[in-house]
């Protein structure tokens, strides 16, 4: 019969954060996991044989929250013709907490170096690709819409801008605003890029 498990994942999960954020991924250790969570390094092993592991069930748990709040913000919008984008832009509306912005910097380098770890991000990111260009009345427009919001997110993430909020509350605005526009045609782009004095030169 096996052992018993006594130890809840979220609290090595949570132990395994609060590393992160302190130390950074490169100190992320079972070791310094066990340490944390006021636990013995089996413990940690009874879920998490590797680092990696670890790493990536934190990841696992931040998308699934995540995808727990869509869900929970998806529901305004029902009947909605673009209720995927919408309910990205008003996530987008919220600000990052210093926690999230913690994490995600401190797993940045280790994600940027394993693509299996990299792996559930890009499926999600995949999926609510989908889901916006297929189910929103304007699929182009809608994509810009993502696009503009995840671009808008991503300087939040990595630290890089942080907007004042009577301008943040304005770009998501105009981002909102995105979803119903109809760009220009496909054979604008090439053709104004065709006309341009600085291609003409050439």
């Amino acid at each position: 019969m096996g052992r018993k498990r006594t130890i809840k994942r979220d609290t090595v999960l949570d132990a395994a954060e609060q590393v992160v954020m302190r130390d950074g991924a490169a100190r992320l250790t079972l070791d310094a996991v066990a340490c944390e969570a006021g636990i013995s390094k089996a413990s940690v092993l009874y879920d998490y044989k590797t680092k990696q592991a670890l790493i990536k069930a934190v990841v696992e748990r931040r998308l699934a929250a995540h995808a727990t709040c869509e869900q929970e913000v998806a529901a305004s919008f029902s009947g909605d013709p673009n209720a995927a984008i919408r309910t990205r832009i008003e996530v987008a509306s919220h600000l990052l907490t210093e926690e999230d912005r913690a994490v995600a910097l401190g797993l940045l380098a280790s994600l940027a170096q394993d693509a299996d770890l990299r792996e559930p991000i890009a499926r999600t990111y995949g999926q609510r690709i989908a889901q916006v260009t297929e189910t929103s009345r304007n699929p182009r427009g809608a994509l810009l819409a993502f696009l503009a919001t995840e671009g808008l997110m991503s300087l939040e993430w990595l630290g890089l801008h942080d907007w004042a909020p009577e301008d943040r509350a304005r770009i998501i605005a105009e981002i909102g605003w995105l979803v119903d526009q109809v760009p220009a045609p496909e054979s604008a782009p090439a053709s104004a890029l065709s006309s341009s004095p600085e291609r003409s030169t050439r």
